[in-house]
Formats: structure tokens, C-alpha cells, sequence
């Protein structure tokens, strides 16, 4: 049998190292996050340091008292910031939940610059390969493991550059949530069928 290679199914976010690695969050899968892993967080302030044009902040908005949102490349709504910077801009005061779509060869990074600045948490949605590696092991799972290991299993169909209603992919994606209280072992658990139930036609362009 000949194998798909459409752009969408194939798609591996291997970008070159100067890439902006834009590939929109469907807001459904944000949703997800509140609706079957942490919980509602109105009371609380996120921030989405790589929101791109907005599609993950967004839904945030819906579960969350207060979002910031920012991005070192220019999308034209946002603030531009290099969150992996070593200073806090004046703009985004405290935060208690930072959760993102990082670029994938900057997600270490992230979750660690994440952990300096989150007072409740950092949540990031991430291909599930990213759990291997010894060389991520030892940089960050064994003397940081994540709280949660939220596994979707429906697909996550993301495209470089835009949403996609209906693209499909081969990829999985996963949560890992860093809960700055959490004690024990890492807890994996399974994010259920869930996108007819979060998906909105207005989500998409």
C-alpha cells in the first residue's frame, strides 16, 4: 500500500534552525487542556509566550480571568518578546499559569524559563516523541519531570502557517504540565475523544 504523503499527514516540524515554527494550535486542543487535564483556572493569569496570531490564547481566555499573549516575531496583535530573554517585560506582571505551543527545539528552554516565572505552573503541548531522548532526559525529565503526561488520542492535525479544519496527521501530541506544588511521580493519563464536543465553527478561518 502506498503511503500518504500529504503535507498535513507527513508534516514533522523539522524546521531550519532560523524558522519561526509557526504552526498554529486548533483552539479545540487548548480547550482540551482546561476541560480534561487542569481543571477551569478562572480566578488565575496566563500568559502564551509563542502565541503566534492568537489561536491558543484565545480559548485560554474562555477559562481564564486574565491572558497575556506575546511572540518574538511581529503577528500584528500581540506584544514582541523573546521569552527566553532573562527579564520579565513591565507588561506582563505576575503570572500564575504559563502554557504554550513552543517551538520544538526550544521546548527545554521554555519549560525552564516557564518554571522561573509561573507561580501555579507551566503546561506545554508538545509531540509525544518529545518524552525520549537521554539527552533530554538528563537535561530536564530527571531533575525536572512534569507533573502530568496528557496523551490526546484523537490526532491534533496542525499546519505550518495557518489552521486547517480539515487537515489530518500521523503525529501525536501530547500535554506536559509542570505543577510547581505537585509531589510524586510523574501521573500519565489520556486526554478522551473530545474535539466534536470543543470544536466551533468560529475557530476557524
Amino acid at each position: 500500500m502506498s503511503q500518504n504523503r500529504s503535507h498535513a499527514v507527513m508534516a514533522q516540524r523539522s524546521e531550519p534552525n532560523d524558522s519561526l515554527d509557526f504552526f498554529p494550535t486548533p483552539p479545540w486542543a487548548t480547550r482540551a487542556l482546561f476541560e480534561h487535564v487542569i481543571g477551569p483556572r478562572h480566578a488565575e493569569v496566563g500568559w502564551d509566550p509563542a502565541c503566534g496570531d492568537g489561536a491558543m490564547a484565545r480559548p485560554m481566555a474562555e477559562y481564564m480571568r486574565s491572558v497575556r499573549s506575546s511572540d518574538v516575531h511581529d503577528y500584528g496583535e500581540t506584544p514582541i518578546h523573546d521569552f527566553l530573554q532573562r527579564f520579565t517585560p513591565d507588561w506582563c506582571g505576575r503570572v500564575d499559569w504559563i502554557i504554550t505551543n513552543p517551538p520544538f527545539r526550544l521546548a527545554e528552554e521554555f519549560v525552564d524559563r516557564g518554571l522561573e516565572l509561573a507561580e501555579e505552573g507551566v503546561a506545554i503541548l508538545v509531540r509525544s516523541v518529545f518524552i525520549e531522548s537521554s539527552g533530554r532526559y538528563e537535561r530536564l525529565f530527571r531533575r525536572r519531570p512534569p507533573s502530568v503526561m496528557a496523551q490526546f488520542v484523537e490526532r491534533v492535525a496542525m499546519v505550518k502557517g495557518r489552521l486547517d479544519r480539515k487537515a489530518s496527521t500521523a503525529t501525536s501530541y501530547c500535554w506536559l504540565v509542570w505543577e510547581q506544588r505537585a509531589r510524586g511521580e510523574p501521573r500519565l493519563a489520556w486526554i478522551p475523544p473530545c474535539r466534536a464536543a470543543l470544536d466551533r465553527k468560529t475557530d476557524w478561518p
